[in-house]
């Protein structure tokens, strides 16, 4: 086609048959118009949209292709398909158009802002704090949105509270009322135990944004109630009652309810308000399979087998220590207890093994299988190389995400001498408490005691597995015995790592540090055994669990 008034006949009549959604008819008609090669570019960027609007990533992806190579000199091109990589969830992809693209127009904030999100979703962190220092240089829009990225950052990813509350300050500084960082700030604060700072910083939240529940349930949760009349309960329920209220700060404000219901011994009411709260995460999404869980636990004790690990090559000398368990079982505690020591760093829950099985090693754990000595070797160094880079001239450092129970067999076949501090708990005490904890929805179980039940037996079984490959690297710390008389559980617990004894690990609760899961005023506090035994408040209500936890042990 040579004729532009023909051209602009037929191309019009494309964009006629793309808006009235006959998309292959349309597609056929801008192909048909690629001939005319003074044009090709605008009919290559209708055809982006037009595969766009169909839901189709990969001939988009293609066509942008094209397109960056027909003109280079277009940010717009290269900027659109890297977000069409990270969308599609091709992470390097994105990453490298992104920064092919800012090589050449640096001042595009835009651009470095996705890009550092991408960098910090790979694991890239202190590459992504660059790429947002380079947005805030480059005069991006809405710089405490950087500042606080940047915070959450040093915060999650680091373990460097003191800069995660620098960067929080600083997107404060830009605007005051800035819920999101005051809402980091607060839990910053909290896992500080800076109990009255963390308080005033939801008091602000709330007297600038009184609509922001998330924050009401939060401060209900940390300023507690000695009575029903606190008129704290009276403005959670107020709260409840407003029909514009989203699910998931509902189901925050029920379990707050719960909580304070529970604290002032009203524990039917407390009951109550924490299975609305649960029904409500189910509506959302939680949800658990029990058939699922039990072929996980048979394939991961058939995978990691005995004569598996005894045809294995060792990879590393390491000793790691890992504390996992139940979710609620005391593994917080536990990392207290021996983070209280002068020879151990607390090192806290890191997702090292979570996203290298999610980004890695799928099918898992089949995929381990595949795992030659050189593969195995380098996961081991990567591991090693993150907690140096964590906690730099630290002695023994505590991994403690309690699912890691879940992938022993992978940490012991790099790490033949790692050790695992198993925490058990009595089971009745540990699924409710479960139950009464906001989790997320991948821990669906948590929504119906029952399915609790069902996972801690899980969990039991496969930790039977592993105690009876390991014996003697694995050690068992129950709760219950610890907080009844913790000398001698803490002795035992200490000479297992070859530790030591220390007063100070009995004054655990006095330890400075950050602590980052839902225990942290627990173990700010000296042991205490009402913890133990809370299942017989709600007797009457779990018995259902009872039973089924009586007839699954027999």
């Amino acid at each position: 086609m040579t004729d532009p008034t023909m051209f602009q006949q037929q191309f019009r009549a494309a964009q006629t048959l793309h808006r009235q959604g006959r998309l292959r008819d349309a597609e056929a008609a801008y192909k048909a118009l690629l001939a005319y090669v003074p044009a090709r570019e605008t009919v290559l960027r209708a055809m982006v949209q037009l595969y766009l609007d169909a839901g189709h990533a990969g001939p988009a992806i293609n066509v942008l292709t094209a397109l960056t190579d027909i003109a280079p000199g277009n940010p717009a091109y290269p900027d659109t398909l890297a977000g069409l990589y990270g969308e599609t969830g091709q992470i390097a992809e994105a990453i490298t158009t992104y920064r092919a693209l800012l090589a050449r127009h640096a001042d595009l904030g835009n651009s470095w802002y996705n890009l550092a999100r991408l960098e910090k979703r790979d694991g890239q962190f202190e590459t992504a704090l660059a790429s947002y220092d380079r947005a805030l240089a480059a005069g991006i829009e809405g710089p405490e949105e950087v500042h606080l990225n940047r915070g959450i950052i040093y915060a999650d990813c680091l373990m460097r509270p003191v800069e995660a509350e620098r960067e929080l300050q600083a997107a404060l500084a830009h605007n005051p009322a800035y819920v999101p960082a005051l809402l980091n700030l607060a839990n910053l604060q909290e896992e500080r135990a800076d109990r009255d700072a963390a308080l005033a910083t939801y008091e602000k939240i709330l007297a600038t944004a009184p609509g922001c529940h998330e924050a009401l349930a939060r401060y209900a949760n940390l300023k507690g109630a000695h009575d029903t009349d606190d008129p704290l309960i009276g403005r959670l329920k107020q709260a409840l009652d407003r029909s514009d209220v989203a699910p998931d700060d509902r189901t925050s404000l029920e379990f707050a309810l719960g909580k304070l219901f529970n604290d002032t011994g009203h524990h039917d009411s407390a009951f109550g308000h924490y299975a609305r709260a649960n029904a409500l995460s189910r509506a959302a999404g939680a949800t658990y399979d029990r058939a699922a869980q039990e072929r996980q636990t048979n394939s991961l004790i058939e995978t990691f087998s005995s004569a598996w690990f005894q045809a294995l090559e060792p990879v590393s000398d390491a000793a790691p220590v890992f504390l996992c368990g139940m979710f609620r079982s005391g593994s917080t505690l536990a990392e207290q207890v021996l983070g209280s020591h002068p020879l151990v760093t607390p090192g806290g829950e890191l997702d090292f093994w979570v996203q290298t099985v999610a980004r890695e090693l799928s099918p898992f754990p089949d995929a381990v299988r595949s795992l030659d000595s050189a593969a195995r070797r380098m996961l081991a160094e990567r591991y090693t190389q993150m907690i140096s880079r964590l906690y730099p001239d630290a002695g023994i450092v505590t991994d403690k995400r309690p699912d890691n129970f879940l992938y022993i067999g992978l940490i012991k076949s790099l790490f033949p001498k790692a050790r695992i501090v198993h925490t058990r708990r009595d089971a009745l005490d540990n699924c409710l408490s479960v139950f009464f904890l906001h989790l997320g929805h991948s821990m669906g179980y948590a929504t119906d005691l029952l399915d609790a039940g069902h996972f801690y037996l899980e969990q039991e079984r496969l930790m039977a597995h592993w105690k009876a490959l390991f014996p003697d690297t694995i050690h068992t710390l129950d709760y219950d015995s610890l907080v009844a008389d913790p000398r001698p559980e803490i002795e035992r617990l200490l000479a297992f790592l070859g530790l030591q004894w220390e007063d100070r690990c009995l004054d655990f609760h006095t330890l400075g540090n950050v602590v980052k899961t839902a225990s942290y005023w627990q173990v700010r506090k000296p042991l205490y055994k009402s913890a133990s035994g809370r299942w017989r408040h709600y007797e009457r209500q779990i018995a259902p669990l009872k039973a089924y936890l009586a007839k699954h042990r027999s």
